[in-house]
């Protein structure tokens, strides 16, 4: 069989039903399966299904195996259920998405459970919040926890953080790049940016997928001829090589001709006690051109007002940066993989329909809610 022979189609996530199959070829999964020796004698608790890009099915069933470890998988994957299953089974190991940890550390039982026998992990899949791994670090003993980066396009992991980095780096960076892997920051016209610059993240190597299964547009939009894979990030990479990921391209905010990124006001915000979870996104405004909304989700049992949450904010941050609009909710709109990632532009026109904004025109109202609805189908 051909090295560059296809092994693996993995779907990406999508809000909606008809997410795209990228193609992995026969050196990928080697290369995943290898990187995954050395890792025994760990007891690895999966929160994930077997459905996203960590949640391929054979290379999951395949990796405690390869590395003489065992897997113990909870029938579900309640806030209660897991760590219930990291009790019994005195799991080492922990794999899963932010919201995952959110829910569980909140869960109003989690203190009746034995965690002491988890060391390490990973927290991946969605921006990891720096106050949700300080806690994580805390609450569950996970010491040697550590961030993972990158997509279903690159098999997925392209950044990861070490072990043995200092807790600053893993809690605030996505660490280095991945052993045979190449990474870059450009600008928008292409050019690589001096360190430290933001600018979009750009990986290579034998991680990239071979394209989308039947959609070679769609293939060539996302990999340069060169095999660059165009990941829509904004990053950061420092003098040691430790990345930070600053936001998505498509979800930087304009106001006023200010760049704001939401991910460093959401950093902020969850700071505050009450505050659970947190999404900031950007909606159209007849005199900035776009305003800040931050969707909140409360701690339950708590009370608070947008007016509250402004106030936390006066005086912390650029006064640009704090959201005009503050919405409480329950929860948030996710993709179609049921691994806690966040549509972000689902909340977009939820906010333009529900909130009273200062919409321009009518078609940019059309254009916000166009998108949002092409994402629902």
């Amino acid at each position: 069989m051909k090295v560059h022979a296809s092994a693996i189609i993995a779907c990406t996530r999508s809000t909606r039903a008809g997410s795209r199959g990228t193609l992995c070829g026969l050196m990928t999964h080697d290369r995943r399966v290898e990187r995954d020796r050395g890792r025994g004698g760990e007891r690895q608790q999966a929160q994930e299904t077997a459905s996203g890009d960590r949640g391929i099915a054979c290379h999951k069933a395949a990796q405690p195996i390869i590395a003489t470890s065992a897997a113990a998988v909870p029938m579900n994957s309640t806030n209660e259920a897991v760590p219930e299953t990291i009790a019994a089974e005195r799991c080492t190991a922990v794999y899963g998405v932010p919201t995952m940890f959110i829910a569980e550390m909140d869960h109003p039982n989690f203190a009746e459970f034995d965690l002491s026998s988890l060391r390490t992990g990973i927290m991946a899949g969605s921006p990891c919040p720096i106050e949700v791994m300080r806690k994580a670090v805390e609450r569950m003993h996970l010491s040697e926890i550590v961030i993972g980066y990158g997509m279903t396009e690159t098999s997925p992991v392209s950044f990861i953080s070490a072990t043995d980095d200092p807790l600053e780096r893993r809690v605030s960076t996505v660490g280095r790049a991945m052993p045979y892997v190449e990474a870059k920051v450009v600008d928008a016209e292409g050019r690589i940016v001096p360190r430290g610059t933001p600018g979009e993240l750009l990986t290579r190597g034998y991680l990239v997928m071979l394209g989308y299964w039947d959609d070679e547009e769609k293939t060539r939009e996302a990999i340069d001829p060169a095999r660059w894979m165009k990941t829509g990030d904004l990053a950061t990479i420092d003098e040691e090589g430790y990345c930070n990921i600053v936001g998505r391209i498509k979800d930087m905010v304009i106001r006023g001709g200010e760049n704001v990124y939401p991910r460093e006001i959401e950093e902020f915000l969850y700071r505050h006690p009450k505050i659970q979870d947190v999404q900031v996104i950007g909606v159209p405004d007849r005199h900035y051109g776009e305003e800040l909304c931050a969707w909140v989700r409360l701690r339950d049992g708590e009370n608070a007002t947008a007016e509250e949450i402004r106030e936390f904010c006066r005086g912390q941050i650029a006064h640009y940066k704090i959201p005009r609009y503050v919405r409480f909710v329950d929860g948030f709109p996710m993709t179609v993989a049921p691994d806690g990632c966040v549509a972000r532009r689902i909340e977009i026109v939820h906010t333009i329909e529900n909130v009273e904004v200062d919409i321009p025109a009518a078609p940019v109202r059309r254009r916000f809610a166009r998108d949002a609805a092409q994402q629902r189908r």
